[in-house]
Protein backbone atom coordinates (compact mmCIF):
# COMPACT_ATOMS: atom_id res chain seq x y z
CA UNK A 1 0.00 0.00 0.00
CA UNK A 2 1.53 3.99 -0.95
CA UNK A 3 2.30 5.75 1.54
CA UNK A 4 -0.40 8.30 2.54
CA UNK A 5 0.18 11.89 0.95
CA UNK A 6 -3.08 13.51 1.39
CA UNK A 7 -6.03 13.18 3.50
CA UNK A 8 -7.82 12.05 0.63
CA UNK A 9 -5.84 8.82 0.66
CA UNK A 10 -7.26 8.40 3.83
CA UNK A 11 -10.42 7.60 3.23
CA UNK A 12 -10.52 5.08 0.60
CA UNK A 13 -11.37 1.18 0.50
CA UNK A 14 -8.94 -1.26 -1.30
CA UNK A 15 -10.58 -4.95 -2.09
CA UNK A 16 -9.35 -8.48 -3.92
CA UNK A 17 -10.42 -8.42 -7.13
CA UNK A 18 -11.96 -12.74 -7.43
CA UNK A 19 -11.36 -14.87 -10.64
CA UNK A 20 -14.63 -16.22 -10.94
CA UNK A 21 -13.95 -20.19 -12.57
CA UNK A 22 -17.19 -21.78 -13.68
CA UNK A 23 -16.10 -25.46 -13.32
CA UNK A 24 -18.26 -28.65 -12.26
CA UNK A 25 -15.87 -30.45 -10.56
CA UNK A 26 -14.06 -27.28 -8.55
CA UNK A 27 -17.64 -26.08 -7.50
CA UNK A 28 -18.66 -29.68 -6.33
CA UNK A 29 -14.96 -29.79 -4.39
CA UNK A 30 -16.28 -25.91 -2.55
CA UNK A 31 -19.12 -27.17 -1.33
CA UNK A 32 -18.46 -30.39 -0.19
CA UNK A 33 -15.28 -28.86 1.93
CA UNK A 34 -17.88 -25.69 2.91
CA UNK A 35 -19.92 -28.55 4.24
CA UNK A 36 -17.42 -30.32 6.33
CA UNK A 37 -16.37 -27.37 8.05
CA UNK A 38 -19.75 -26.25 8.68
CA UNK A 39 -20.68 -29.75 10.02
CA UNK A 40 -17.73 -29.14 12.32
CA UNK A 41 -18.54 -25.67 13.33
CA UNK A 42 -21.96 -26.74 14.28
CA UNK A 43 -20.86 -30.13 15.96
CA UNK A 44 -18.36 -28.23 18.37
CA UNK A 45 -20.87 -25.62 18.80
CA UNK A 46 -23.00 -27.66 20.10
CA UNK A 47 -21.39 -30.82 21.70
CA UNK A 48 -18.52 -28.53 23.34
CA UNK A 49 -20.81 -25.88 24.25
CA UNK A 50 -18.33 -23.13 22.49
CA UNK A 51 -20.77 -20.54 22.70
CA UNK A 52 -19.76 -20.92 26.91
CA UNK A 53 -17.74 -18.74 29.29
CA UNK A 54 -15.97 -21.58 31.12
CA UNK A 55 -14.55 -20.94 34.22
CA UNK A 56 -12.38 -23.66 36.60
CA UNK A 57 -13.83 -24.28 39.95
CA UNK A 58 -13.19 -24.05 43.28
CA UNK A 59 -13.16 -26.82 45.50
CA UNK A 60 -13.01 -28.29 49.35
CA UNK A 61 -13.42 -31.98 50.29
CA UNK A 62 -14.21 -33.60 53.30
CA UNK A 63 -13.75 -37.44 54.27
CA UNK A 64 -15.04 -39.91 56.84
CA UNK A 65 -13.89 -43.66 56.93
CA UNK A 66 -16.43 -46.11 58.95
CA UNK A 67 -15.38 -49.56 59.73
CA UNK A 68 -14.84 -51.95 62.46
CA UNK A 69 -11.62 -54.82 61.82
CA UNK A 70 -10.69 -57.36 64.25
CA UNK A 71 -7.07 -58.31 64.29
CA UNK A 72 -5.08 -61.36 65.06
CA UNK A 73 -1.57 -60.61 66.53
CA UNK A 74 1.31 -63.63 67.43
CA UNK A 75 3.51 -62.24 69.93
CA UNK A 76 6.34 -64.27 71.99
CA UNK A 77 5.85 -64.19 75.27
CA UNK A 78 8.32 -66.08 77.78
CA UNK A 79 9.66 -67.86 75.25
CA UNK A 80 6.21 -69.01 73.79
CA UNK A 81 3.77 -67.77 70.68
CA UNK A 82 1.28 -66.12 71.94
CA UNK A 83 -2.33 -64.94 69.74
CA UNK A 84 -4.00 -62.26 70.47
CA UNK A 85 -7.27 -61.05 69.35
CA UNK A 86 -7.71 -56.80 69.47
CA UNK A 87 -10.58 -54.59 67.51
CA UNK A 88 -9.52 -52.20 65.46
CA UNK A 89 -12.33 -49.02 65.00
CA UNK A 90 -11.45 -45.34 63.09
CA UNK A 91 -9.31 -44.05 65.90
CA UNK A 92 -6.84 -47.12 65.04
CA UNK A 93 -6.65 -47.31 61.26
CA UNK A 94 -7.04 -43.76 60.18
CA UNK A 95 -4.61 -40.98 60.25
CA UNK A 96 -4.77 -37.34 59.59
CA UNK A 97 -3.17 -35.97 56.47
CA UNK A 98 -3.26 -32.52 54.48
CA UNK A 99 -5.00 -31.59 51.83
CA UNK A 100 -7.50 -33.53 49.79
CA UNK A 101 -6.16 -36.93 51.06
CA UNK A 102 -6.56 -39.66 53.61
CA UNK A 103 -5.06 -42.68 54.91
CA UNK A 104 -6.20 -46.46 55.73
CA UNK A 105 -3.56 -48.94 57.53
CA UNK A 106 -3.97 -52.47 56.32
CA UNK A 107 -0.74 -53.93 57.63
CA UNK A 108 1.54 -52.95 60.34
CA UNK A 109 4.86 -54.78 62.20
CA UNK A 110 5.27 -53.66 65.82
CA UNK A 111 8.25 -53.48 68.09
CA UNK A 112 7.82 -53.17 71.83
CA UNK A 113 9.71 -52.02 74.16
CA UNK A 114 12.14 -50.05 73.17
CA UNK A 115 14.12 -47.84 75.01
CA UNK A 116 17.01 -45.58 75.12
CA UNK A 117 20.55 -47.31 75.66
CA UNK A 118 23.38 -49.58 74.15
CA UNK A 119 23.09 -52.72 71.66
CA UNK A 120 23.69 -54.65 68.84
CA UNK A 121 23.00 -53.02 65.55
CA UNK A 122 20.81 -55.12 63.03
CA UNK A 123 22.80 -57.52 60.97
CA UNK A 124 23.18 -56.21 57.53
CA UNK A 125 26.27 -55.86 54.91
CA UNK A 126 26.98 -52.31 56.31
CA UNK A 127 26.75 -53.19 60.19
CA UNK A 128 28.25 -57.02 60.53
CA UNK A 129 31.43 -56.83 62.37
CA UNK A 130 34.48 -59.12 62.82
CA UNK A 131 36.70 -56.14 65.60
CA UNK A 132 36.25 -53.33 67.15
CA UNK A 133 38.52 -51.50 64.17
CA UNK A 134 35.64 -52.58 61.77
CA UNK A 135 33.27 -49.85 63.77
CA UNK A 136 33.28 -46.38 64.32
CA UNK A 137 32.85 -43.83 67.19
CA UNK A 138 30.43 -41.28 66.34
CA UNK A 139 29.72 -42.89 63.02
CA UNK A 140 25.84 -41.98 61.76
CA UNK A 141 24.85 -43.94 59.11
CA UNK A 142 21.85 -42.85 57.31
CA UNK A 143 20.70 -46.18 57.19
CA UNK A 144 21.11 -47.36 60.73
CA UNK A 145 19.26 -46.96 64.30
CA UNK A 146 21.92 -44.95 66.32
CA UNK A 147 25.20 -43.81 67.04
CA UNK A 148 28.10 -46.74 66.94
CA UNK A 149 30.30 -46.67 70.01
CA UNK A 150 32.87 -47.87 68.55
CA UNK A 151 32.99 -51.65 69.77
CA UNK A 152 31.82 -54.74 67.84
CA UNK A 153 29.67 -56.68 70.63
CA UNK A 154 27.86 -60.41 69.68
CA UNK A 155 24.31 -59.72 68.22
CA UNK A 156 22.88 -63.59 68.50
CA UNK A 157 25.52 -67.10 68.10
CA UNK A 158 28.28 -66.38 65.90
CA UNK A 159 27.10 -63.04 64.43
CA UNK A 160 28.88 -59.54 65.43
CA UNK A 161 27.12 -56.07 64.44
CA UNK A 162 28.41 -52.27 65.89
CA UNK A 163 26.81 -51.11 69.27
CA UNK A 164 24.88 -48.33 69.10
CA UNK A 165 23.50 -46.01 71.11
CA UNK A 166 19.29 -46.17 70.04
CA UNK A 167 16.18 -47.11 70.67
CA UNK A 168 16.45 -50.88 72.02
CA UNK A 169 15.94 -53.51 70.50
CA UNK A 170 16.73 -52.35 67.13
CA UNK A 171 14.22 -52.84 65.20
CA UNK A 172 14.01 -56.00 62.76
CA UNK A 173 14.36 -56.11 58.80
CA UNK A 174 10.54 -57.84 58.54
CA UNK A 175 8.59 -58.55 56.03
CA UNK A 176 5.31 -57.17 55.96
CA UNK A 177 2.55 -60.04 56.98
CA UNK A 178 0.74 -62.53 54.75
CA UNK A 179 -2.58 -62.06 54.36
CA UNK A 180 -2.46 -58.67 55.87
CA UNK A 181 -3.87 -58.18 59.06
CA UNK A 182 -6.65 -55.50 58.79
CA UNK A 183 -7.36 -57.47 55.50
CA UNK A 184 -11.46 -56.85 56.04
CA UNK A 185 -10.87 -53.27 55.69
CA UNK A 186 -12.07 -53.56 52.19
CA UNK A 187 -15.55 -53.13 53.61
CA UNK A 188 -15.08 -49.86 55.39
CA UNK A 189 -16.91 -47.23 53.71
CA UNK A 190 -15.32 -43.74 52.73
CA UNK A 191 -18.24 -40.77 53.14
CA UNK A 192 -16.77 -38.05 50.40
CA UNK A 193 -18.33 -34.32 51.11
CA UNK A 194 -17.08 -32.20 47.83
CA UNK A 195 -18.02 -28.34 47.54
CA UNK A 196 -17.63 -26.52 44.93
CA UNK A 197 -17.55 -22.66 43.56
CA UNK A 198 -17.54 -21.07 40.53
CA UNK A 199 -16.93 -17.54 41.39
CA UNK A 200 -17.39 -15.63 37.93
CA UNK A 201 -20.48 -17.22 37.86
CA UNK A 202 -21.74 -16.81 41.45
CA UNK A 203 -22.90 -20.29 41.60
CA UNK A 204 -22.32 -22.76 44.62
CA UNK A 205 -23.27 -26.79 45.21
CA UNK A 206 -21.67 -29.84 46.29
CA UNK A 207 -22.37 -33.80 46.06
CA UNK A 208 -24.34 -34.21 49.04
CA UNK A 209 -27.57 -33.45 47.95
CA UNK A 210 -30.70 -32.51 50.73
CA UNK A 211 -32.68 -36.07 51.28
CA UNK A 212 -29.92 -38.14 49.68
CA UNK A 213 -30.24 -41.66 51.21
CA UNK A 214 -26.89 -41.89 53.70
CA UNK A 215 -27.21 -46.06 53.84
CA UNK A 216 -26.31 -45.50 49.89
CA UNK A 217 -23.56 -47.31 48.49
CA UNK A 218 -21.81 -46.25 45.18
CA UNK A 219 -22.24 -48.19 42.26
CA UNK A 220 -21.11 -47.21 38.76
CA UNK A 221 -24.59 -47.72 37.02
CA UNK A 222 -26.59 -48.22 39.70
CA UNK A 223 -26.57 -45.53 42.14
CA UNK A 224 -23.78 -43.17 40.13
CA UNK A 225 -24.24 -40.45 42.78
CA UNK A 226 -23.48 -41.42 46.12
CA UNK A 227 -21.11 -40.28 47.90
CA UNK A 228 -20.51 -43.40 49.93
CA UNK A 229 -17.50 -45.73 48.69
CA UNK A 230 -16.94 -49.30 49.53
CA UNK A 231 -12.66 -49.79 49.70
CA UNK A 232 -13.03 -52.61 47.95
CA UNK A 233 -15.33 -51.58 45.33
CA UNK A 234 -12.82 -48.92 44.50
CA UNK A 235 -10.18 -51.14 43.74
CA UNK A 236 -12.34 -53.64 41.93
CA UNK A 237 -13.22 -50.29 39.06
CA UNK A 238 -9.46 -50.43 38.76
CA UNK A 239 -8.32 -53.94 38.46
CA UNK A 240 -6.67 -54.46 41.20
CA UNK A 241 -7.48 -56.73 44.32
CA UNK A 242 -7.55 -54.69 47.53
CA UNK A 243 -6.04 -57.88 49.43
CA UNK A 244 -3.18 -57.53 47.18
CA UNK A 245 -2.30 -53.94 47.87
CA UNK A 246 -3.08 -54.24 51.67
CA UNK A 247 -0.01 -55.82 52.17
CA UNK A 248 2.83 -53.50 51.32
CA UNK A 249 0.04 -50.70 50.77
CA UNK A 250 -0.47 -47.94 47.35
CA UNK A 251 -1.85 -44.81 46.53
CA UNK A 252 -5.25 -45.26 45.26
CA UNK A 253 -6.49 -41.51 42.92
CA UNK A 254 -10.51 -40.93 43.40
CA UNK A 255 -11.05 -38.69 40.58
CA UNK A 256 -14.17 -36.15 40.50
CA UNK A 257 -15.22 -34.19 37.49
CA UNK A 258 -17.81 -31.57 37.37
CA UNK A 259 -19.21 -30.33 33.82
CA UNK A 260 -21.85 -27.86 34.60
CA UNK A 261 -24.04 -26.18 32.02
CA UNK A 262 -25.22 -23.68 34.13
CA UNK A 263 -27.50 -22.33 31.60
CA UNK A 264 -30.91 -22.16 32.44
CA UNK A 265 -32.82 -23.63 29.99
CA UNK A 266 -30.07 -26.76 30.03
CA UNK A 267 -29.12 -26.48 33.52
CA UNK A 268 -26.97 -29.92 35.11
CA UNK A 269 -24.50 -29.69 37.57
CA UNK A 270 -23.32 -33.15 38.71
CA UNK A 271 -20.29 -34.67 39.54
CA UNK A 272 -19.06 -37.97 37.64
CA UNK A 273 -16.12 -40.59 39.61
CA UNK A 274 -13.99 -42.28 38.45
CA UNK A 275 -10.56 -44.04 39.60
CA UNK A 276 -6.83 -44.92 39.17
CA UNK A 277 -4.42 -46.48 40.51
CA UNK A 278 -1.54 -43.87 41.14
CA UNK A 279 1.56 -45.87 42.34
CA UNK A 280 3.75 -47.70 40.76
CA UNK A 281 2.20 -51.27 41.34
CA UNK A 282 5.00 -53.33 38.67
CA UNK A 283 8.34 -51.83 40.62
CA UNK A 284 10.01 -54.53 42.37
CA UNK A 285 11.02 -54.94 45.75
CA UNK A 286 14.24 -52.96 46.12
CA UNK A 287 12.69 -50.32 44.47
CA UNK A 288 10.59 -49.69 47.71
CA UNK A 289 7.02 -51.04 46.36
CA UNK A 290 3.97 -49.85 48.33
CA UNK A 291 3.63 -46.93 51.13
CA UNK A 292 4.66 -47.23 54.37
CA UNK A 293 5.70 -44.77 57.75
CA UNK A 294 6.50 -45.45 61.20
CA UNK A 295 4.98 -44.29 64.42
CA UNK A 296 5.74 -44.19 67.67
CA UNK A 297 3.83 -44.75 71.33
CA UNK A 298 5.30 -43.67 74.26
CA UNK A 299 4.76 -44.79 77.50
CA UNK A 300 6.49 -45.48 81.22
CA UNK A 301 7.27 -48.57 83.06
CA UNK A 302 8.92 -48.71 85.91
CA UNK A 303 9.31 -44.53 85.87
CA UNK A 304 11.27 -45.57 82.30
CA UNK A 305 9.94 -44.01 79.37
CA UNK A 306 9.95 -46.36 76.64
CA UNK A 307 8.00 -47.01 72.94
CA UNK A 308 6.20 -49.12 70.74
CA UNK A 309 7.57 -48.53 67.59
CA UNK A 310 4.98 -49.64 64.43
CA UNK A 311 6.08 -49.47 61.05
CA UNK A 312 2.03 -49.28 59.05
CA UNK A 313 1.59 -50.11 56.01
CA UNK A 314 -1.68 -48.88 54.37
CA UNK A 315 -3.35 -46.76 51.34
CA UNK A 316 -3.28 -43.48 50.60
CA UNK A 317 -6.25 -42.05 49.00
CA UNK A 318 -6.04 -38.91 47.33
CA UNK A 319 -9.11 -37.39 46.04
CA UNK A 320 -8.46 -34.89 42.48
CA UNK A 321 -11.39 -32.64 41.88
CA UNK A 322 -11.31 -30.86 38.59
CA UNK A 323 -13.68 -29.47 36.27
CA UNK A 324 -15.41 -26.36 34.59
CA UNK A 325 -18.81 -24.60 34.96
CA UNK A 326 -20.20 -23.02 31.31
CA UNK A 327 -22.64 -20.24 30.81
CA UNK A 328 -23.36 -18.33 27.59
CA UNK A 329 -21.78 -15.56 26.55
CA UNK A 330 -22.42 -13.84 23.96
CA UNK A 331 -18.91 -12.75 23.27
CA UNK A 332 -17.47 -15.69 23.04
CA UNK A 333 -20.06 -17.17 20.73
CA UNK A 334 -19.28 -14.28 18.37
CA UNK A 335 -15.18 -15.02 19.41
CA UNK A 336 -16.31 -18.25 17.89
CA UNK A 337 -17.89 -17.70 14.70
CA UNK A 338 -15.36 -15.16 13.63
CA UNK A 339 -12.48 -17.88 14.36
CA UNK A 340 -14.03 -20.29 12.29
CA UNK A 341 -15.13 -18.15 8.95
CA UNK A 342 -11.43 -18.63 8.33
CA UNK A 343 -12.20 -22.44 7.79
CA UNK A 344 -13.97 -21.51 4.83
CA UNK A 345 -10.89 -20.40 3.22
CA UNK A 346 -9.70 -23.82 3.05
CA UNK A 347 -11.52 -24.76 -0.09
CA UNK A 348 -9.99 -21.66 -2.13
CA UNK A 349 -6.45 -23.35 -1.20
CA UNK A 350 -7.36 -26.57 -1.80
CA UNK A 351 -8.49 -26.03 -5.00
CA UNK A 352 -5.47 -23.34 -5.76
CA UNK A 353 -3.70 -26.06 -4.94
CA UNK A 354 -4.86 -28.48 -7.35
CA UNK A 355 -4.75 -25.55 -9.79
CA UNK A 356 -1.01 -25.12 -9.32
CA UNK A 357 -0.32 -28.45 -8.94
CA UNK A 358 -1.88 -30.05 -12.08
CA UNK A 359 -0.72 -26.88 -14.26
CA UNK A 360 0.78 -27.79 -17.13
CA UNK A 361 3.82 -26.01 -15.83
CA UNK A 362 3.92 -28.41 -13.63
CA UNK A 363 2.84 -31.63 -15.36
CA UNK A 364 5.84 -31.43 -18.13
CA UNK A 365 8.08 -31.45 -15.22
CA UNK A 366 9.79 -34.73 -14.81
CA UNK A 367 7.52 -35.34 -11.67
CA UNK A 368 4.49 -35.70 -13.82
CA UNK A 369 5.89 -37.50 -16.57
CA UNK A 370 2.68 -39.36 -17.76
CA UNK A 371 0.31 -36.28 -17.46
CA UNK A 372 2.27 -34.37 -20.17
CA UNK A 373 -0.82 -34.35 -22.85
CA UNK A 374 -3.54 -35.35 -19.94
CA UNK A 375 -6.54 -33.16 -20.38
CA UNK A 376 -6.81 -31.94 -16.78
CA UNK A 377 -3.25 -30.42 -17.17
CA UNK A 378 -4.21 -28.38 -20.30
CA UNK A 379 -7.58 -27.25 -18.44
CA UNK A 380 -5.83 -26.33 -15.20
CA UNK A 381 -3.32 -24.24 -17.45
CA UNK A 382 -6.09 -21.85 -18.42
CA UNK A 383 -7.69 -21.59 -15.05
CA UNK A 384 -3.70 -20.73 -13.69
CA UNK A 385 -3.03 -17.91 -16.50
CA UNK A 386 -6.23 -16.48 -15.60
CA UNK A 387 -5.60 -16.36 -12.27
CA UNK A 388 -1.72 -15.67 -11.81
CA UNK A 389 0.36 -13.28 -13.26
CA UNK A 390 3.85 -13.42 -13.27
CA UNK A 391 6.46 -10.55 -13.45
CA UNK A 392 9.96 -10.24 -12.07
CA UNK A 393 11.86 -7.66 -10.70
CA UNK A 394 12.90 -5.32 -12.80
CA UNK A 395 16.77 -4.25 -12.73
CA UNK A 396 19.01 -1.90 -14.87
CA UNK A 397 20.28 -5.20 -15.76
CA UNK A 398 16.78 -6.67 -16.88
CA UNK A 399 16.43 -6.75 -21.19
CA UNK A 400 14.43 -8.94 -23.22
CA UNK A 401 15.07 -9.54 -26.65
CA UNK A 402 12.53 -10.53 -29.37
CA UNK A 403 13.65 -12.56 -33.28
CA UNK A 404 11.35 -12.38 -35.77
CA UNK A 405 12.24 -16.02 -36.54
CA UNK A 406 11.27 -17.53 -32.69
CA UNK A 407 8.19 -17.78 -31.36
CA UNK A 408 9.28 -16.43 -27.76
CA UNK A 409 10.94 -13.53 -26.46
CA UNK A 410 14.06 -14.04 -24.50
CA UNK A 411 14.90 -12.29 -21.42
CA UNK A 412 18.72 -11.55 -20.13
CA UNK A 413 19.07 -10.59 -16.56
CA UNK A 414 22.48 -10.81 -15.97
CA UNK A 415 25.91 -7.96 -16.64
CA UNK A 416 26.69 -8.03 -19.85
CA UNK A 417 30.63 -7.83 -19.55
CA UNK A 418 31.19 -6.85 -23.21
CA UNK A 419 29.35 -9.60 -25.04
CA UNK A 420 26.54 -8.61 -27.62
CA UNK A 421 22.94 -9.38 -26.94
CA UNK A 422 22.93 -10.88 -30.43
CA UNK A 423 25.41 -13.56 -28.61
CA UNK A 424 23.23 -13.90 -25.13
CA UNK A 425 21.34 -16.77 -24.82
CA UNK A 426 19.12 -15.83 -21.89
CA UNK A 427 15.61 -17.60 -20.51
CA UNK A 428 12.51 -18.26 -22.94
CA UNK A 429 9.50 -16.25 -21.93
CA UNK A 430 6.23 -17.57 -24.09
CA UNK A 431 4.58 -14.35 -25.56
CA UNK A 432 2.01 -12.78 -24.56
CA UNK A 433 -1.47 -13.69 -26.42
CA UNK A 434 -1.71 -10.96 -28.70
CA UNK A 435 -4.80 -8.40 -28.23
CA UNK A 436 -6.43 -7.04 -31.18
CA UNK A 437 -8.56 -4.75 -29.60
CA UNK A 438 -6.72 -1.02 -30.17
CA UNK A 439 -6.68 -1.88 -33.96
CA UNK A 440 -10.09 -0.99 -34.41
CA UNK A 441 -8.95 2.42 -33.46
CA UNK A 442 -6.55 2.97 -35.86
CA UNK A 443 -7.31 5.12 -38.83
CA UNK A 444 -8.99 3.34 -42.14
CA UNK A 445 -5.92 3.48 -44.18
CA UNK A 446 -5.02 0.20 -41.95
CA UNK A 447 -7.94 -1.42 -42.56
CA UNK A 448 -8.58 -3.90 -45.48
CA UNK A 449 -9.12 -2.65 -48.44
CA UNK A 450 -11.36 -3.30 -51.06
CA UNK A 451 -10.70 -6.83 -52.62
CA UNK A 452 -12.29 -6.97 -56.07
CA UNK A 453 -14.45 -10.42 -56.30
CA UNK A 454 -12.73 -13.25 -57.76
CA UNK A 455 -9.45 -11.54 -57.43
CA UNK A 456 -6.51 -13.35 -54.92
CA UNK A 457 -5.67 -10.86 -52.27
CA UNK A 458 -1.95 -9.75 -52.10
CA UNK A 459 -0.03 -10.75 -48.99
CA UNK A 460 3.61 -9.77 -48.31
CA UNK A 461 5.69 -12.77 -46.44
CA UNK A 462 9.04 -12.10 -44.99
CA UNK A 463 11.23 -14.58 -47.35
CA UNK A 464 14.30 -16.52 -45.69
CA UNK A 465 16.62 -15.61 -48.25
CA UNK A 466 19.58 -13.48 -47.87
CA UNK A 467 19.52 -9.38 -48.73
CA UNK A 468 22.11 -7.88 -49.47
CA UNK A 469 24.28 -6.33 -46.68
CA UNK A 470 24.68 -2.58 -45.84
CA UNK A 471 28.55 -2.05 -46.69
CA UNK A 472 28.85 -1.06 -42.87
CA UNK A 473 27.24 -3.81 -41.44
CA UNK A 474 28.56 -5.44 -38.82
CA UNK A 475 29.40 -8.76 -38.15
CA UNK A 476 26.80 -9.71 -36.07
CA UNK A 477 24.31 -8.75 -38.12
CA UNK A 478 21.57 -11.50 -39.91
CA UNK A 479 19.24 -9.27 -41.71
CA UNK A 480 21.63 -7.11 -43.32
CA UNK A 481 20.69 -3.81 -42.54
CA UNK A 482 21.77 -3.30 -39.02
CA UNK A 483 24.47 -0.34 -38.01
CA UNK A 484 27.04 -0.20 -35.60
CA UNK A 485 25.90 1.57 -32.49
CA UNK A 486 27.15 5.19 -31.51
CA UNK A 487 27.32 4.72 -28.11
CA UNK A 488 30.60 4.57 -25.90
CA UNK A 489 32.32 1.40 -25.51
CA UNK A 490 31.16 0.19 -22.51
CA UNK A 491 27.52 0.45 -23.40
CA UNK A 492 27.75 -0.67 -26.86
CA UNK A 493 26.76 -4.25 -26.39
CA UNK A 494 23.08 -2.90 -25.44
CA UNK A 495 22.45 -2.04 -29.63
CA UNK A 496 24.14 -5.13 -30.82
CA UNK A 497 20.84 -7.04 -31.25
CA UNK A 498 19.45 -7.91 -34.97
CA UNK A 499 15.78 -8.69 -35.83
CA UNK A 500 16.99 -12.20 -36.65
CA UNK A 501 18.54 -15.10 -35.13
CA UNK A 502 19.27 -16.45 -38.43
CA UNK A 503 19.94 -14.91 -41.83
CA UNK A 504 16.66 -13.87 -43.31
CA UNK A 505 14.59 -11.05 -44.82
CA UNK A 506 14.63 -8.06 -42.39
CA UNK A 507 11.50 -7.30 -40.35
CA UNK A 508 11.68 -3.66 -41.58
CA UNK A 509 10.91 -4.79 -44.94
CA UNK A 510 7.28 -6.06 -43.83
CA UNK A 511 3.89 -4.97 -44.57
CA UNK A 512 3.22 -4.88 -40.59
CA UNK A 513 5.90 -2.58 -40.08
CA UNK A 514 5.42 -0.01 -42.87
CA UNK A 515 1.92 0.40 -41.08
CA UNK A 516 2.62 0.31 -37.49
CA UNK A 517 5.72 1.47 -37.34
CA UNK A 518 6.65 3.80 -40.38
CA UNK A 519 3.36 5.03 -41.16
CA UNK A 520 3.21 9.06 -39.86
CA UNK A 521 -0.45 9.34 -39.96
CA UNK A 522 -0.50 6.25 -37.72
CA UNK A 523 1.59 7.39 -35.46
CA UNK A 524 0.06 11.21 -35.39
CA UNK A 525 -2.94 9.73 -34.53
CA UNK A 526 -1.89 7.87 -31.60
CA UNK A 527 -0.05 10.58 -30.33
CA UNK A 528 -3.49 12.69 -30.80
CA UNK A 529 -5.42 9.85 -28.99
CA UNK A 530 -3.45 10.00 -26.25
CA UNK A 531 -3.16 13.76 -25.75
CA UNK A 532 -5.98 15.26 -27.38
CA UNK A 533 -4.44 18.96 -27.16
CA UNK A 534 -0.89 17.70 -28.18
CA UNK A 535 0.48 20.55 -30.20
CA UNK A 536 3.05 19.05 -33.21
CA UNK A 537 5.01 21.99 -34.02
CA UNK A 538 7.98 21.48 -36.50
CA UNK A 539 10.80 21.37 -34.10
CA UNK A 540 9.30 18.60 -32.07
CA UNK A 541 7.07 16.50 -34.14
CA UNK A 542 10.37 14.27 -35.51
CA UNK A 543 10.85 13.81 -31.74
CA UNK A 544 7.71 12.76 -30.89
CA UNK A 545 6.66 10.25 -33.76
CA UNK A 546 10.66 8.97 -33.16
CA UNK A 547 10.09 7.72 -29.77
CA UNK A 548 5.95 6.85 -30.71
CA UNK A 549 7.67 4.82 -33.11
CA UNK A 550 9.78 3.66 -30.93
CA UNK A 551 7.04 2.15 -28.53
CA UNK A 552 5.00 0.72 -31.34
CA UNK A 553 7.48 -1.54 -32.37
CA UNK A 554 8.16 -2.83 -28.73
CA UNK A 555 4.53 -3.03 -27.68
CA UNK A 556 3.79 -5.42 -31.25
CA UNK A 557 6.33 -7.55 -30.94
CA UNK A 558 6.52 -7.76 -27.35
CA UNK A 559 2.92 -7.44 -26.39
CA UNK A 560 3.00 -6.76 -22.83
CA UNK A 561 3.54 -3.53 -21.53
CA UNK A 562 5.88 -4.18 -18.64
CA UNK A 563 7.87 -6.02 -21.29
CA UNK A 564 8.23 -3.43 -23.81
CA UNK A 565 9.19 -1.14 -20.54
CA UNK A 566 12.62 -3.47 -20.97
CA UNK A 567 12.52 -4.23 -24.41
CA UNK A 568 15.59 -3.67 -26.53
CA UNK A 569 14.73 -2.32 -30.12
CA UNK A 570 17.38 -4.47 -32.80
CA UNK A 571 19.63 -2.29 -34.25
CA UNK A 572 18.54 -2.30 -37.85
CA UNK A 573 14.52 -1.39 -36.76
CA UNK A 574 15.97 1.51 -34.65
CA UNK A 575 18.27 2.74 -37.48
CA UNK A 576 14.76 2.77 -40.31
CA UNK A 577 13.35 4.68 -37.46
CA UNK A 578 15.49 7.24 -37.42
CA UNK A 579 15.86 7.25 -40.75
CA UNK A 580 12.32 8.24 -40.85
CA UNK A 581 12.21 10.38 -38.66
CA UNK A 582 15.86 11.76 -38.07
CA UNK A 583 17.19 14.42 -35.45
CA UNK A 584 18.65 17.44 -36.44
CA UNK A 585 22.15 16.88 -34.59
CA UNK A 586 22.77 13.27 -36.03
CA UNK A 587 23.43 12.06 -32.46
CA UNK A 588 20.70 9.32 -30.32
CA UNK A 589 21.09 8.66 -26.45
CA UNK A 590 20.04 4.85 -26.79
CA UNK A 591 18.27 2.52 -24.80
CA UNK A 592 17.87 3.96 -21.10
CA UNK A 593 16.49 1.61 -18.44
CA UNK A 594 12.70 2.94 -16.85
CA UNK A 595 14.12 1.85 -13.10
Amino acid sequence: MPACCSWNDVFQYETNKVTRIQSMNYGTIKWICHLIVFSYVIFALVSDKRYQRKEPLISSVHTKVKGIAEVREEIIESGAKKVVQSVFDTADYTFPLQGNSFFVMTNFLKTEGQEQGLCPEYPTRRTLCSSDRGCKKGWMDPQSKGIQTGRCIVYKGNQKTCEVSAWCPIEAVEEAPRPALLNSAENFTVLIKNNIDFPGHNYTTRNFLPGLNITCTFHKTQNPQCPIFRLGDIFRETGDHFSDVAIQGGIMGIEIYWDCNLDRWFHHCRPKYSFRRLDDKTASESSYPGYNFRYAKYYKENNVEKRTLIKVFGIRFDILVFGTGGKFDIIQLIVFVGSTLSYFGLATLFIDFLINTYSSKFCRSSIYPCCKYCEPCSVNEYYYRKKCESIVEPKPTLKYVSFVDESHIRMVDQQLLGRSLQDVKGEKVPRPSMDFTDLSRLPLSLQDPHVTPGQPEDIQLLSEEVTPRHKDSPHWCQCGNCLPSQLPESHRCLEELCCRKKMGACITTSEPFRKLVLSRRVLQFLLLYREPLLVLDADSTNSQLRHCAYRCYATWRFGSQDLADFAILPSCCRWRIRREFPRSEGQYSGFKSPY
